[in-house]
């Protein structure tokens, strides 16, 4: 294999490679001259110079939010970075539901909840709604898919039991609360259970959120990840490629990366 040249990169500000950055943070103590001296000396204990503190506001009593310009003279030979990703030849709606038709012959089925204790719902109705969002439509809206919202706060054992009944193609679960890294935790209790039930490795299991991205969805034992910007019909397409490549019946011009080993 020939390794791929070298290709160095930093951060860009005023002009390429000048290293600048913009940097937000929270200091415990409340807004005031020092407190904006402890938030520049913090940036430069970094290994940053240049540092300017654009921005400083009260966040609550004794808490601080600042905003930061400084530089980094940190490089990376971006060439050198391997992170798995999904890819998949993207469809469009019409297309999409000609080929489930043409080559999966029933609809397919999909369950989608935000699982444990989080109560937002923006992720999972953004994906699965009939109306999805940006003018991208929700799987609702497929003629090919039998799609199920659960809604929030649903427990991870429930979310496989209804879909397991359905005898579900892919389960959807989406973390939007992601404070002390709730999300990870709730997630692999869910594999736990996916496990438990018999479904792991079996049934496609995809996890999406904010802090989500395909390299944390294989390592914590999903099938796919989902971050933000992720349109519905990016999850369409890559469960109906994953549902015909399990029957046999992918197309020839189908295309994945980064799937796990």
């Amino acid at each position: 294999m020939v390794k791929p040249s070298k290709q160095i990169i930093r951060p860009y500000g005023d002009r390429r490679d000048d290293g600048m950055v913009q940097l937000s943070f929270t200091l415990p103590v409340p807004l005031s001259e020092k407190a904006k001296e402890a938030a520049a000396q913090f940036t430069k204990k970094m290994g940053f110079t240049d540092v300017k503190v654009a921005a400083a506001e009260r966040a609550a009593d004794q808490y601080t939010f600042f905003v930061v310009y400084a530089r980094s003279n940190v490089t990376l030979d971006y060439a050198e970075i391997d992170v798995p990703e999904v890819v998949v030849r993207k469809m469009g709606f019409d297309d999409l539901n000609a080929l489930i038709k043409e080559k999966v012959r029933r609809r397919i089925v999909v369950f989608g909840a935000c699982t444990g204790t989080d109560t937002h719902t923006v992720g999972i109705d953004a994906i699965l709604n009939m109306k999805g969002y940006a003018g991208d439509y929700g799987l609702e809206r497929y003629p090919g898919f039998e799609a199920y919202n659960l809604g929030s706060q649903v427990p991870n054992e429930d979310l496989i039991k209804k879909a397991t009944a359905k005898h579900a193609d892919a389960i959807l679960v989406s973390q939007v609360v992601t404070q002390r890294d709730v999300h990870k935790d709730n997630s692999r209790q869910f594999i736990d259970a996916a496990k438990a039930a018999g479904i792991h490795g079996k049934t496609l299991l995809l996890l999406g959120g904010p802090r989500v991205d395909h390299k944390l969805a294989l390592e914590l034992g999903f099938d796919a990840g989902f971050g933000p910007g992720t349109k519905p019909s990016d999850v369409a397409n890559y469960i109906v490629h994953a549902v015909m490549k399990k029957e046999g019946t992918e197309s020839a011009d189908a295309h994945y990366q980064g799937e796990p080993t």
